[in-house]
C-alpha cells in the first residue's frame, strides 16, 4: 500500500494513518467508534450536545486541533439535533444511526484497501481508477462504491477530515461543522439542507446501495497532444459548419426530473459544491443536498480553471424538496429509480460547469465568449468522439473547412451564423456539407425523434446567470451552440419561466425551420469589441 502513489496524494487529506502497508485508525479512535457503535445504552451519546463531546474527542485522538473546527459548531448539532429534529427521527437518530455510521467508519480502512485493490483490476482497462487527489490540468477518473461514499460522508458529519492542507491544494471545505455552524443565525434553509443529509444517512442505514459513482475531470488541452482534445481557438469557433442540433424548451421543470438519457448541468461554483456545506442554496447546492454523494468529490478534486470541468456519473437521488433559495424545503423521501448502467452507475449524469462571475459588459467580449463556450463544451464533450473532436479542432483549422465556411446542415444552419468571435465570413458560395462532415453528423441527424435517438443529449437552463450575472440570451445560445459542437443529438432548455427569453421557444424554432438566416440583432450572438451595449431583448432573425 505504500508503494501506491494513488493513495500518496490522498493520504495526507484522509483520517487514517499507514501502517505495516495496512490503513489503520488509531487505537484510541477504534475505541470511541465501537463504544458508539454499541448505541446510546453503552456510549451515552443520545443528543447532539453529547455527540459533538465524542466528536471532539475523536478529533482530539487523531491530532486535529480545535482551531480548525467552525466556532458554533458544537450549538448546531445542539439545536439540530435536539432541537429542531422531531423528537422521533431524533430517537432513531442516536439509537439506530448514529451506531451504524460508527460501524461503518470502523470499516473506513478496509473499505479503501478493497477499493484499491479493485482499481489494480482496472474498472476501465488501462485507466487509473483509485481514489486520489485529481489535481488541476490532470484529466482523470475515480470509481467510488456507495458504501465507500457512505463512509467517506460520515466522516465528513463527524468532521474527521484535516483541513490544514487543503487550502493550498485549492480543496473546497470536506467537513459539516461549517454547515452546522450557520444554524446559530436560524437560517432555515440550512436546517433543511440538514435534513437532507440526515435523511440520507437514515437511508444507507436501512439498506445500502450497492453500486458506484464515478467522478472525472475532463480538460481541453493547452497543449496539442496525440491524445488530448484541444482547447478551441477563436477561429474554430468562427469558421465551425457543425450543424445546430435539436434543442426543446421547457418553461416548467426542473432539470433533475426530465426523463430523457442526458447528462443534466450543475451550474457549479470553480469549487465543487460552492455553497452546500454553508449557507448557499441555489441550484448547485440543492442538487448536492438531494444527491449528497455528489459531496465526495469535494475530498478530492482542487477548484476547476477555464478549460475544466467535472462530470459524476452514478449518484442517487434520496430526497424530494420544494422551494429555492429561502424557501428551500426537504419534502419528505424520493426513491430514484434510474437505471444502472454496464458498470454499476445509475444512469444520472452530472456535468459543473463554473461561469464568469459578475462578468458585466465584458461578457460580450470575445475573450469572455471564447472562456464561457469552451467551458460548456468542455462539459458537454463526451470522450469516446474525441478523434471526431481532434479531426475539427486541428491547430490548422476545421476538418474540411477551409474552404467551406459557410457550409449549412439540412435546415440552412451552421455555427458560423450564429457566433464568429469577433469574425466575419470571407466567403458567400454556398457549397454542400463535405463527406467527412456528414461523417461527424449525418445530415438531418439534428431533426431526427429523440425517441430514436440513442445518445446522450443535454439538460440545462440559465447557467451563470442569476448571482452571476450572464445574459440569459447569450448564455441559452452559447451553450446550444456549446452542445452541437460535441455532437450532442439534443439540448433540453429549461427557462424556469425567465422572462428575458420568453421568446427563446419562438426564435429557437426560426433557427431550426428557416433556410438561410441571419441574425439583425449581431450584438446577441456575435459581439465584437468595440460593442459594450447589452444584448436585445429578443433575436430579430430576418431570412437573407
Amino acid at each position: 500500500m505504500e508503494k501506491r502513489e494513488d493513495l500518496k496524494s490522498i493520504l495526507p487529506f484522509l483520517p487514517l494513518k499507514l501502517r505495516s502497508s495496512s490503513l489503520v485508525w488509531p487505537p484510541s479512535v477504534v475505541e470511541a467508534l465501537n463504544s458508539l457503535s454499541q448505541g446510546p445504552l453503552h456510549s451515552n451519546v443520545d443528543s447532539g450536545e453529547v455527540l459533538f463531546i465524542a466528536i471532539s474527542d475523536i478529533r482530539s485522538s487523531l491530532s486535529l486541533p480545535n482551531s480548525s473546527i467552525a466556532y458554533s459548531a458544537s450549538h448546531g448539532f445542539a439545536l439540530f439535533l435536539d432541537d429542531l429534529l422531531p423528537r422521533a427521527a431524533a430517537a432513531k437518530w442516536f439509537r439506530v444511526v448514529v451506531p451504524y455510521l460508527a460501524t461503518l467508519l470502523l470499516k473506513l480502512p478496509s473499505l479503501l484497501e478493497t477499493h484499491y485493490e479493485s482499481a489494480d483490476g482496472g474498472v476501465l482497462r488501462g485507466v487509473k481508477t483509485g481514489l486520489r487527489l485529481l489535481e488541476s490540468q490532470e484529466s482523470g477518473i475515480i470509481f467510488l462504491s456507495q458504501e465507500l461514499i457512505g463512509a467517506l460522508l460520515a466522516c465528513a458529519l463527524f468532521c474527521l477530515f484535516p483541513t490544514n492542507n487543503r487550502g493550498a491544494k485549492r480543496l473546497p471545505m470536506i467537513n459539516f461543522d461549517h454547515l452546522f455552524a450557520c444554524l446559530h443565525d436560524h437560517y432555515e434553509e440550512v436546517e433543511n439542507k440538514l435534513k437532507c443529509i440526515v435523511h440520507y444517512f437514515g437511508r444507507i442505514c436501512s439498506s445500502m446501495p450497492l453500486g458506484y459513482v464515478s467522478f472525472e475531470r475532463k480538460v481541453l488541452s493547452l497543449e496539442c497532444t496525440p491524445s488530448c482534445i484541444p482547447y478551441p481557438k477563436e477561429k474554430n469557433w468562427s469558421q465551425s459548419n457543425i450543424s445546430l442540433c435539436h434543442i426543446v424548451i421547457t418553461v416548467s421543470g426542473l432539470i433533475e426530473d426530465q426523463s430523457r438519457e442526458a447528462i443534466e448541468v450543475d451550474f457549479a461554483n470553480m469549487y465543487l459544491g460552492g455553497g452546500a456545506l454553508v449557507r448557499g442554496c441555489v441550484q448547485e447546492e440543492i442538487r448536492f443536498m438531494i444527491n449528497p454523494e455528489l459531496i465526495a468529490g469535494m475530498l478530492f478534486l482542487p477548484c476547476m480553471t477555464d478549460n475544466e470541468a467535472v462530470e459524476i456519473v452514478g449518484t442517487e437521488r434520496f430526497s424530494s424538496y420544494t422551494g429555492y433559495a429561502s424557501s428551500f424545503r426537504f419534502n419528505g423521501d424520493y426513491v430514484d429509480k434510474k437505471d444502472m448502467d454496464v458498470l454499476g452507475r445509475r444512469k444520472t449524469r452530472i456535468v459543473a460547469i463554473d461561469a464568469l462571475c459578475s462578468p458585466g459588459k465584458s461578457q460580450y467580449r470575445p475573450e469572455c465568449l471564447l472562456r464561457e463556450i469552451n467551458k460548456a463544451f468542455c462539459g458537454f464533450m463526451d470522450q469516446f468522439k474525441c478523434h471526431q473532436y481532434q479531426q475539427f479542432l486541428k491547430d490548422d483549422g476545421l476538418l474540411g473547412l477551409q474552404h467551406d465556411q459557410n457550409v449549412k446542415d439540412s435546415g440552412g444552419r451552421s455555427i458560423v451564423n450564429l457566433l464568429s468571435l469577433g469574425h466575419t465570413s470571407t466567403s458567400s458560395q454556398e457549397t454542400e456539407e463535405t463527406s467527412e462532415n456528414q461523417l461527424i453528423r449525418r445530415e438531418g441527424h439534428s431533426h431526427q425523434p429523440l425517441d430514436n435517438q440513442h445518445e446522450i443529449g443535454v439538460v440545462t437552463g440559465n447557467w451563470g446567470c442569476g448571482a452571476f450575472g450572464g445574459d440569459p440570451q447569450l448564455k441559452a445560445m452559447l451553450q446550444w451552440i456549446a452542445a452541437s459542437q460535441a455532437l450532442r443529438p439534443f439540448i433540453l432548455y429549461c427557462t424556469f419561466g425567465l422572462e428575458a427569453l420568453q421568446m427563446l421557444d419562438q426564435d429557437s424554432s426560426l433557427l431550426l425551420q428557416s433556410g438561410n438566416i441571419s441574425c439583425s440583432c449581431i450584438e446577441s450572438i456575435c459581439i465584437y469589441p468595440k460593442h459594450t451595449t447589452q444584448t436585445c431583448k429578443s433575436w430579430k432573425l430576418i431570412s437573407v
